[in-house]
């Protein structure tokens, strides 16, 4: 077959992808093999054009060719006459094996949201802003994850491939932004896996066997621990996928376990202890004037600090590449780009949809009920609480007169010793770094099958430039279908930072401390910006395919007639009270991005004075290890306050270098041609294809 008989495919594909190299690939055997449909009957003028599961007519052009991949399993291809060309599989070392079903996503979601945000920054919360700030921040940040996890929701359930968050915004939005994306989508993940080792770490220091034991720290928590973690996500998916389902089981039991202790609490159990009530609601807008000017600022803050526990709540977009796909197709099924509806809507049914739409709802719930009961137990200006490293405080531990001395950073830890129930404390505190650890086993899988969606489509052959066939690599998977060089990678990429404790202990008041401290807080905006920017991708195709719903109904494109309910099985979900939810999402994103995560510098902080004096020898304090010098620990805190800042200027500066290598222009995807909208939308069905 000619090479010039093949029409190109999208700039996103690489050229085995698209037919544009030297010689197509072949496909590769999947896992549900499709038989091969019957041969058109031929006319009069020679073959008829096949059509489509849903009679839609294919477009053809003159010497084009339709391959489909042999049902019988081998890699060889059926010549069925003139239609229009699809992709072909890749090669079996880029795939993964689609095994993980509803309960597996549904655990990997868990393990990935229900982790240190409640049990380390509900305390910090409460301190800052009081009992009504707790409430009002986990119910406010809970109602923004809903609203954007409706719209990833969406064009999941239509889209379920790798890279899927990389791929909505470059189709829809911008090539180089959906590259921008996935990078900092990869980079969120990878350096939370190393922040939260550290937390645990910390957490260890708790029993005084683990405490000035550097031997111990460096060689077993930072060195062992994440060994060990590499190797679970070594496994096959399927074996993974079990291992997040038990772990993901204990989480959730515990946290009941928890919630039942906090209510035994306040009703008076435990020595020298008598029935609380609601005593400590009393001053329920009561807030740290040291950190802000008005209890309007401190909830403003306290949402900041609250985005934080619901990261995580987007990570089926990550995992949904490996669900199982279901082995029964229609006879008439093509592998193009209209696959079979009663297929795709028994895998989303069956496996995305329930965990995409109700983690967030859920994690609101169980955010929202046991911050309510931390504050029934522990009062808002307990010196026990943690407090943010940057505001000096007379009640803070360690700074003299009012010195208050506490082995833990959890609220639920402290409760317990106050509480003066024997072992309680210590079950709690074991239960804190297993789910540090567990939500850290988690991050790696999701950051490894970022990269991989990123690079998994990169074709590294000969000719190539060296960077490509570099990033190309960490695309492959080994014998069990496990990304296993992008795993390794996103373990090692950040694996230094644990052990910067070692170099000035684990004080968080220090300038490590506040260093990883603010690491794990770059989590937060790294994905608060991946939020607004799968907003903006939903925004656009909302509109695309609105704007163009006549040619989509006249070439019966599956899947996207949103408008058409005459067959509820075409379109897999659709989100509630569009396109507004999704522009208010959009307008939420942003809002505590840019203005809820400043609200810390409104308290007698300029931002300018410290842009042009603080941002170059910042790094260079934070570096040295010989000891806490006043200025270190000043350019330290203003470190802190302007991490917000670092990260968005980051991303931009990501995305503009992106377009100037890449010599792209600077406007967004044209979406106003119907004949390109049509074929990139059979396009993206063709990756979902793939993917299989």
């Amino acid at each position: 077959m000619s090479n010039d008989s093949l029409v190109p495919l999208s700039d996103w594909l690489p050229d085995w992808a698209s037919r544009r190299g030297p010689a197509a690939r072949p496909a590769t055997t999947t896992q549900d093999p499709r038989p091969i449909p019957a041969a058109p009957e031929k006319t009069a003028s020679g073959t008829e054009p096949p059509r489509d599961p849903h009679g839609a007519e294919s477009e053809t052009t003159a010497g084009e060719t339709e391959l489909i991949a042999d049902g019988a399993g081998r890699n060889g291809f059926v010549r069925l006459g003139p239609a229009k060309v699809i992709l072909v599989t890749p090669n079996e070392d880029r795939t993964v094996r689609r095994k993980l079903r509803g309960i597996h996503l549904f655990m990997i979601t868990i393990n990935a949201t229900l982790g240190t945000g409640l049990y380390w920054r509900g305390g910090q919360i409460l301190q800052l802003g009081g009992p009504l700030a707790v409430l009002l921040s986990f119910l406010l940040v809970g109602a923004l994850a809903w609203a954007v996890m409706q719209c990833i929701t969406e064009m999941l359930c239509i889209w379920p491939i790798p890279g899927a968050m990389s791929i909505y915004v470059g189709e829809f939005v911008d090539v180089e932004l959906g590259l921008a994306v996935g990078i900092t989508y990869w980079f969120t993940y990878s350096v939370s896996f190393s922040a939260l080792i550290a937390v645990a770490s910390a957490e260890f220091d708790f029993w005084p066997g683990f405490q000035d034991k550097p031997g111990v720290q460096g060689g077993v928590i930072y060195l062992c621990i994440p060994l060990l973690l590499v190797l679970v996500n070594a496994f096959r998916i399927e074996i993974y996928g079990m291992i997040e389902v038990v772990s993901g089981a204990i989480k959730i039991l515990f946290l009941g376990a928890i919630m039942v202790a906090l209510i035994a609490i306040n009703l008076g159990a435990g020595a020298q202890r008598e029935r609380r009530g609601g005593e400590y609601w009393a001053a329920s807008t009561a807030y740290d004037t040291a950190a802000a000017r008005d209890w309007g600022t401190a909830l403003l803050m306290c949402m900041s600090i609250a985005t934080f526990a619901y990261v995580g709540v987007e990570v089926i977009a990550a995992s949904a590449l490996e669900a199982k796909w279901p082995r029964t197709r229609q006879p008439d099924a093509r592998a193009d780009s209209n696959l079979s509806r009663r297929s795709n809507d028994s895998l989303i049914g069956n496996s995305v949809k329930f965990s995409a739409i109700f983690i967030s709802v859920l994690a609101g719930a169980a955010y929202t009920l046991s911050g309510a009961l931390v504050t029934l137990d522990i009062s808002r200006d307990d010196c026990q609480l943690p407090r943010l490293s940057w505001v000096h405080s007379s009640q803070a531990p360690g700074t003299g007169e009012g010195e208050c001395v506490t082995t833990t950073s959890s609220a639920f830890v402290a409760i317990a010793q106050q509480s003066l129930i024997p072992s309680l404390a210590d079950v709690f505190n074991a239960f804190l770094i297993f789910t540090a650890l567990t939500c850290a086993n988690t991050n790696l899988y999701v950051a490894s099958r970022t990269l991989f969606g990123l690079t998994s489509r990169l074709d590294g052959g000969a000719g190539q430039p060296w960077l490509l066939r570099v990033l190309a690599w960490f695309g492959k998977t080994n014998r069990r279908k496990v990304p296993m060089r992008a795993t390794v990678f996103s373990a090692v990429a950040f694996s230094w930072v644990p052990f910067l404790r070692l170099a000035k202990g684990v004080d968080e008041t220090s300038p490590i401390g506040v260093f990883i401290e603010v690491l794990s807080e770059m989590g937060s905006v790294g994905v608060l910006i991946v939020w607004a920017c799968e907003c903006l991708a939903f925004i656009r195709y909302y509109h695309c395919i609105d704007l163009h719903r006549g040619v989509l109904q006249a070439k019966k494109i599956s899947q996207v007639r949103r408008w058409d309910f005459s067959d509820a099985s075409d379109y897999p979900y659709r989100s509630h009270g569009q396109p507004l939810l999704a522009y208010l999402a959009l307008s939420g994103c942003l809002f505590v991005l840019l203005v809820a995560n400043s609200s810390p510098l409104w308290n007698g902080f300029f931002l300018l004075p410290f842009l042009s004096s603080y941002l170059i020898v910042r790094d260079i304090s934070f570096i040295s290890v010989s000891g806490v010098t006043a200025v270190q620990w000043h350019a330290a805190n203003e470190m802190k306050l302007l991490s917000v800042v670092q990260q968005v200027i980051v991303f931009i500066a990501l995305w503009v270098l992106l377009k100037l290598v890449r010599g792209a222009s600077w406007s967004m995807v044209d979406l106003s041609n119907p004949d390109r909208v049509v074929k990139k939308l059979r396009d993206l069905h063709d990756i979902r294809l793939g993917a299989t």
